[in-house]
């Protein structure tokens, strides 16, 4: 191991960051949150995302969750891209929907680590899970978000 400097985290040192931020979390069905996680950077990736929008991925609902700190995020060694996407997507108190793709929408990179999330969020299997009333609630949301943010074609991510 050296004694120099690295400029940024690794893509494990983020994914080591975020599960632990999220540990104990879990998601609307009661899977471990960093499932969700893992399903978008993996989603970043196959939609041919690189590093810094991975990153952003595995970090997307921290700030937002109180898992992390604004202030953590600012003094992280990230790239002001991979901070600049994860602020884009937390989401702020009474903050509209179309507010708020309008800030993800003029956010470089942002609109991809988005993109991830709604399919994930949007997955038929992870939806069945849940009550009706809960599971229209969501899938009208996301089907909103998605039209806001000009993805209205059916998310099919690339073959890699």
């Amino acid at each position: 191991m050296t004694d120099s400097p690295r400029t940024t985290l690794t893509l494990a040192e983020v994914e080591a960051v975020a599960r632990t931020a999220h540990d104990g979390q879990t998601d609307k069905a009661g899977r471990p949150y960093a499932e969700h996680l893992h399903a978008v950077a993996e989603g970043v990736r196959v939609r041919g995302g690189d590093d810094e929008q991975i990153a952003a991925a595995w970090l997307h609902d921290s700030v937002e969750d109180d898992a992390l700190t604004e202030r953590w995020l600012e003094e992280a060694a990230l790239t002001r891209r991979t901070k600049d996407i994860v602020l884009a997507l937390t989401k702020r108190a009474g903050e509209s929907p179309e507010a708020y793709a309008t800030r993800v929408l003029g956010t470089p990179g942002a609109l991809l680590v988005k993109e991830a999330d709604l399919a994930h969020n949007a997955d038929p299997t992870r939806l069945a899970i849940l009550d009706e009333p809960t599971r229209n609630r969501l899938t009208e949301k996301y089907a909103h978000m998605r039209a806001l943010l000009g993805l209205t074609a059916p998310d099919t991510p690339p073959v890699p």
